[in-house]
């Protein structure tokens, strides 16, 4: 029968980390995410590109930049709070941004964006491109009945006549 066992590693130093961050204060953002913005797009059955982001708990007017340069719309936030109290003051501040590629018929002169419920949506319209018209092909058929023709070719030798 085999026993599991665990080996416990001794490490004379802590890790470099733990002398600075002890309690893991710094590792604020989710592990799998990279974005501090969550974004999700879709088109609309007009065409139109449709991006939200989730951005709560900021003012839109004084703490969101929308940047679009080269086919690339760029969300600049920047969110601050403080809180005093009779003994301590505290001040939270955070910048983060997120870059997206537009579709390659943005119409980048007509993008609007609002904000409302803590989600801002950028509508970016879209030129479609025109749909090719439908039209119908022929088949010919071949017909194989003149002296000398050959027909489908086989595997096998061709039968001669007697």
């Amino acid at each position: 029968m085999n026993e599991i066992s665990r080996r416990h590693q001794i490490v004379p130093l802590p890790d470099l980390r733990d002398w600075f961050d002890p309690f893991g204060m710094l590792e604020w953002r989710p592990k799998l995410d990279f974005h501090p913005i969550r974004v999700e797009d879709r088109f609309e059955e007009d065409g139109t590109y449709v991006l939200s982001a989730e951005m709560p708990g900021i003012d839109p007017e004084h703490d969101v930049e929308l940047v679009v340069s080269e086919g690339t719309l760029t969300i600049l936030a920047e969110r601050s709070s403080e809180q005093h109290d009779k003994r301590h003051s505290e001040f939270r501040y955070g910048a983060f941004s997120r870059a997206v590629r537009l579709p390659a018929n943005a119409k980048e002169e007509e993008i609007t964006a609002n904000y409302r419920g803590g989600i801002l949506t950028v509508r970016v319209p879209v030129v479609l491109p025109p749909k090719a018209a439908a039209r119908k092909i022929n088949v010919a058929a071949e017909h194989h009945g003149a002296a000398g023709a050959e027909g489908p070719k086989t595997d096998g030798a061709k039968a001669k006549k007697s």
